[in-house]
């Protein structure tokens, strides 16, 4: 097989990939990684259709664009995790394998996943690329959708442009539950998500092109009073979000879809959460901070 990857949309021939000419449950050479990334490098999004892997064989793959970060955002911890730390568990799915309650303390908190948002922003060093896997999922609904930030910086007036170019925001998961009421966090948890600062406007360390770094973990700019900071922040939001800036993905059993964290944003959509969503995501760590990479 020979590796290929071609625009999901002729219409937009920079945004989303499709990739053929590879098995995922086998090892990867040198090559191959290398053109993936290049791949990733244009459309920022990478669809692998029709991949039965596992999660060994999933972080096998993963580990060849960079350290993988463990799964410490996630809500649930410790003996009642169902998957390895280094798997984040996007699922609605109990340890033992039911459903959760719809009152469930981990559902409640994934909901967050439905807002617009960005992997591990809420981390002092955020994601780089985010790999995830459908192992099982319902009947309709449950697309992910996602915006490419590089089309909504290009689109900005030059006005917004200098307004927003040095500025920090901090981002917290608590800010990102509470937007939905979600406030139910231990001590613990409040101290392990105490905001952190990240540039609003990021540079991509390959092609050079500028990108909102947006998410709904943003709740506060530095050196603003946070209710204007949280206007600008939901004005940008929208802007990035038009639809002509957003992809949707319809997933099939058996999809891997990998992103760039730092010119993207994703948000996954209602579906019936009664019946079976299993997704499995394994994270590439990003290199240092955004304040200490280059502006």
């Amino acid at each position: 097989m020979t590796l290929s990857i071609q625009p999901a949309n002729p219409a937009r021939p920079d945004f989303v990939g499709e990739v053929s000419g590879i098995d995922l449950s086998r090892p990867i050479g040198a090559a191959e990684a290398a053109a993936i990334e290049a791949g990733m490098d244009r459309y920022a999004v990478l669809v692998f259709r029709d991949q039965d892997i596992d999660d060994q064989q999933q972080i096998a793959f993963s580990r060849h664009f960079g350290e993988l970060e463990l799964a410490t955002g996630d809500i649930v911890q410790g003996q009642a995790r169902r998957l390895s730390m280094e798997i984040n568990d996007i699922s609605n799915l109990e340890r033992d394998g039911k459903v959760m309650a719809r009152d469930d303390r981990k559902r409640l908190f994934s909901l967050g996943n439905m807002l617009w948002h960005s992997d591990s922003s809420f981390k002092p060093t955020p994601a780089k690329y985010s790999l995830l896997s459908a192992r099982v999922i319902p009947g309709g609904g449950g697309n992910t959708e996602f915006a490419d930030m590089r089309a909504a910086w290009d689109a900005l007036d030059d006005e917004t442009k200098a307004m927003v170019r040095d500025l920090v925001c901090e981002h917290s998961q608590i800010y990102s539950r509470g937007v939905l009421g979600f406030t139910d966090f231990t001590p613990e948890e409040l101290e392990k998500w105490r905001p952190v600062p990240q540039r609003l406007v990021r540079r991509h360390p390959k092609t050079g092109r500028l990108s909102l770094f947006l998410s709904a973990h943003a709740g506060a700019i530095q050196g603003w009073p946070v209710p204007e900071a949280r206007a600008l922040l939901r004005d940008l939001n929208e802007h990035a979000t038009q639809r002509e800036f957003v992809h949707a993905h319809v997933w099939r059993p058996h999809d891997l879809v990998m992103w760039d964290n730092r010119a993207t944003m994703h948000r996954a959509r209602r579906y019936d959460s009664t019946k079976v969503r299993d997704l499995h995501r394994t994270t590439v760590a990003d290199v240092a901070p955004t304040l200490e990479q280059a502006a």
